[in-house]
């Protein structure tokens, strides 16, 4: 154990000598666009809390009256007695939302990501991820156990070449995965141009919508809707947790079959 636990030690100097230890910064209150840290007033510029929802009256009271409706907590999981009604209606309210067949509730994006792409696919199958994707869509291909292709940021002759590559490789079926807002940078993904070249190779596209659901678009359903290409991305998977205000929850939402395969396989 204690040798163990001084390798542990030694990793975490290695952090601080490359100076990427992280420090957690506590506040002493809600998110707001002002917040209090140390004892001091400081303007929020980091949070993913766009629209200022995550305090609002409204949700605030709508929390509150949920856990009095509904309790604090499932029991189990979805298929043992997990699921309320609540679950059914939410989910109903996002596929209205996105205009799909219907839609299946993870606790985070994160899982709904790590869901996606290790019950959707097996071995015989290709999924062609952007290299700047969420960790979340990193791990979630990890999962997987199709043969992974990674292609240049944003770069679409890399993404023709990976696509036609998976293809001539025998893939029986290609997947490809985009961020539809990088959070690093702040990029949208070229749409029209991943979806034209997924229609070309026969390849379904993924878009993990979670930086521009709620800010993008008409009707702030997100990059397909701000680039011209809405009803064009068969799948989305996305979050409740950023502009929506929630502390927790992600969904895939797409065609029936996907999201009743999810149902029935995802873990």
């Amino acid at each position: 154990m204690q040798e163990f636990l001084q390798h542990l030690a030694g990793e975490i100097d290695k952090l601080h000598e490359a100076k990427t230890y992280k420090t957690e910064v506590a506040l002493e209150g809600p998110q707001d666009h002002r917040v209090r840290v140390n004892g001091r007033d400081v303007v929020m510029l980091t949070s993913n809390n766009y629209l200022g929802l995550a305090n609002h009256p409204r949700i605030r009271r709508a929390a509150i009256a949920a856990v009095e409706a509904w309790g604090a907590g499932m029991g189990s999981v979805r298929f043992i007695c997990g699921t309320q009604t609540l679950h059914k209606q939410l989910e109903a309210t996002i596929s209205r939302f996105y205009e799909t067949d219907d839609t299946i509730l993870y606790s985070s994006c994160w899982n709904a990501n790590e869901a996606c792409f290790a019950t959707l696919t097996g071995a015989e199958d290709a999924i062609v991820s952007d290299e700047l994707n969420h960790a979340s869509i990193i791990d979630g291909i990890r999962l997987a156990k199709a043969k992974r292709y990674v292609y240049k940021h944003n770069d679409m002759t890399d993404l023709e070449g990976k696509l036609k590559q998976a293809r001539s490789e025998g893939a029986r079926f290609v997947l490809a995965i985009t961020d539809g807002v990088f959070s690093m940078e702040g990029e949208l993904a070229p749409l029209p141009e991943i979806i034209a070249a997924c229609e070309r190779h026969d390849a379904v596209l993924v878009v993990d919508d979670s930086h521009a659901t709620g800010l993008l678009g008409a009707r702030g359903r997100g990059t397909a809707e701000e680039l011209g290409v809405w009803g064009k991305v068969p799948i989305h998977t996305g979050t409740l947790g950023k502009a929506m205000g929630s502390a927790m929850g992600g969904y895939v939402t797409g065609p029936r079959a996907v999201v009743e395969t999810l149902r029935q396989r995802s873990r």
